[in-house]
């Protein structure tokens, strides 16, 4: 039987062994040196003057003095000497001076490969977690729950790829930019951008010629239409009409309003408009009788104008009237 042990090569005491004290505190210096292994650094190649006991390196490559030729080895500080020792196969050690951790194997200190975890799939070093399931379900603990994908850089993307037989059909999120974007692509190579929202102003654009069709009208394209410092923040379009007449509000600011009112022999006739102006619109008014008449709007401002028609004597006249007014509301 051998006096050491096979793994740490701690001594063994000996029957009616004299001084059993000197073997059994060799085996606790050894113990104190490799369990919970921490060591102060793998990149000091001189040894520290005024180390203090206990403290462990790993002696690097090119180191000199007491350590000189003992690459890969264990320095200990005992209090009074250097001890090295030889590390195991699968020995870690804790790098206090840089917070990582490095393994012994194929007779190297390495950094240890990342864990990978495939479940009933197989996983890679890109892939690092595989899951095949007919769903997958990610559930809160007491409160909500959020999903987060944080990239490096702007240029870099986080994003959802949606595949069809590993090839690409729709992405959305930040793809190579700080604006989120939905893409379709059809082959798998050529993408489409349908549709962005610039991440500063919350505006959403859609691509040149793209056809919005009337299913969408719940989804935003009609609403409430609204804007922040100038920026679009609500609908695209939105609409309504009331007893002065019908509006139309565009997101870029554009509005419309029009209005059937009849004229009047004793003076103007009034009109405010169904919707406010952000200031006195272009407004035409045009007569609807059978026969000539001139008409007119004036006092424009923007809540209102004044209506005014005339037969061609010259004199006040009572028609039917249409109004138009073209402006904006931002």
């Amino acid at each position: 039987m051998s006096d050491l042990s096979p793994n740490l090569s701690l001594p063994y005491l000996a029957p009616a062994q004299a001084q059993k004290h000197v073997s059994h505190n060799e085996a606790l210096v050894l113990l104190d040196a490799v369990v919970q292994l921490a060591v102060q650094s793998r990149n000091q190649t001189e040894p520290p003057a005024d180390p203090a006991p206990g403290a462990r390196y790993i002696v690097p490559p090119g180191a000199t003095g007491a350590w000189s030729g003992q690459e890969g080895m264990l320095a200990l500080w005992d209090g009074s000497a250097w001890r090295l020792l030889a590390p195991a196969p699968g020995w870690r050690a804790r790098l206090l001076d840089e917070g990582g951790e490095v393994v012994w194997q194929d007779d190297a200190w390495q950094v240890p490969v990342t864990p990978i975890l495939g479940v009933n799939a197989a996983a890679d070093p890109v892939n690092r977690l595989a899951v095949a399931a007919p769903a997958t379900l990610l559930s809160h603990e007491g409160d909500g729950h959020r999903l987060k994908i944080n990239k490096a850089q702007p240029g870099d993307t986080a994003s959802l790829l949606f595949q069809t037989g590993w090839s690409g059909r729709a992405e959305m999120g930040c793809a190579g930019e700080e604006d989120f974007s939905v893409k379709v692509s059809a082959d798998g190579t050529g993408w489409q951008t349908a549709l962005r929202i610039a991440r500063a102003s919350g505006r959403v654009t859609l691509p040149e010629g793209a056809e919005v069709e009337a299913p969408l009208t719940g989804a935003g394209v009609v609403g409430t239409v609204s804007q922040l410092a100038g920026q679009s923040t609500g609908a695209l379009l939105g609409r309504g009409e009331s007893a002065s007449g019908s509006w139309l509000r565009l997101a870029d600011g554009t509005q419309l309003c029009w209005h059937r009112l009849d004229s009047s022999v004793a003076g103007v006739v009034s009109w405010t408009f169904p919707a406010a102006f952000s200031a006195a619109p272009v407004v035409q008014a045009g007569g609807m009788a059978g026969s000539p008449h001139l008409v007119s709007a004036g006092a424009v401002s923007a809540t209102g104008a004044e209506l005014s028609a005339w037969d061609l004597a010259g004199g006040r006249a009572a028609i039917g009237c249409g109004l138009f007014a073209a402006g904006r509301w931002y």
